[in-house]
């Protein structure tokens, strides 16, 4: 019964989440980038916010109860570095992959992006406009490098369900289902930088949008991953919520922080990310 209602919800942050990035990408085209740029930064408060209140604090309440050694924190600061350099070598490799035909990447440009297409690798797509071919074969070039992507943030979901002491009570209230909520949320703009190569690349908008959506399939297979080994013991769940954390970390900071502010150059996105952590210290909290 739990696994089931995991892959239910992850289905639905990965698959759905995705999938609706690829429709708002074949009906929008990236219009109406402000609210997005509200929403990733909203989100990235969130996740920040359920990062440093719970999911960290968990194995610190049971190092104080005695049921974990005196050294856990650094289990978990190891743990944290782990999940983030996993998620930043799959980022590395996917610019190394998309980036390598873009011209302006050389040693006199920045070497962090300072445009959304540099960002979320469309760059890579705008130099094939002209090359129908090239455009859908770069467009299932970065499908197959989101469903990679999508692995470690599924585990986040698993990990976070697995330090549930009642996982179907708190099925729809815990750290897990607000991660899945987030995690749905980050995967529009991705679901939006499949879809659009796909269909200018000549696919039709249903077939591209459908495909996009199962690219976030993997989301399922991590959380399983993710939940299965935070149930073993103490020590492998504080090892599975460190790495969760380190994850959740880049992807904020590296992703839907810079996403959010090149959409929308202003004051703003600092704002919204200012309710997020609010908004999800009070979901922590209650």
């Amino acid at each position: 019964m739990e696994y089931l209602a995991i892959i239910v919800i992850t289905f639905i942050s990965g698959v759905f989440g995705t999938g609706l990035g690829g429709l708002v990408g074949a009906v929008l085209r990236r219009e109406s980038k402000k609210a997005v740029s509200l929403l990733l930064s909203f989100a990235a408060g969130i996740m920040l916010a359920v990062v440093c209140f719970d999911l960290m604090s968990e194995p610190i309440e049971l190092m104080n109860a005695g049921e974990l050694p005196d050294y856990t924190p650094v289990i978990i600061v190891a743990a944290v570095i782990f999940g983030y350099g996993i998620v930043y070598l799959l980022n590395y490799a996917i610019d190394k992959r998309t980036n390598r035909e873009v011209k302006h990447i050389d040693e006199n440009h920045p070497a962090t992006a300072d445009d959304l297409d540099e960002l979320i690798h469309s760059d890579h797509f705008e130099i094939h406009k002209k090359e129908r071919s090239n455009l859908f074969i770069a467009g299932l070039v970065m499908m197959t490098a989101i469903a990679l992507h999508n692995l470690p943030e599924g585990m986040v979901i698993g990990a976070s369900y697995a330090a549930e002491t009642d996982l179907i009570k708190n099925l729809f209230s815990g750290a897990g289902f607000i991660m899945a909520i987030v995690i749905g949320l980050h995967n529009i703009p991705e679901g939006m930088a499949v879809s659009v190569p796909l269909i200018s690349g000549g696919m039709g908008k249903v077939r591209a949008t459908l495909l996009t959506a199962l690219s976030g399939l993997p989301t399922v297979f991590g959380a399983l991953i993710g939940f299965a080994l935070g149930g073993i013991n103490k020590i492998m769940l504080t090892l599975s919520l460190g790495f969760a954390s380190g994850a959740m970390l880049y992807v904020v900071f590296g992703e839907l922080l810079p996403e959010s502010i090149l959409m929308w150059k202003s004051k703003m996105p600092a704002l919204s990310l200012f309710i997020g952590v609010l908004v999800g210290f009070l979901l922590v909290m209650f």
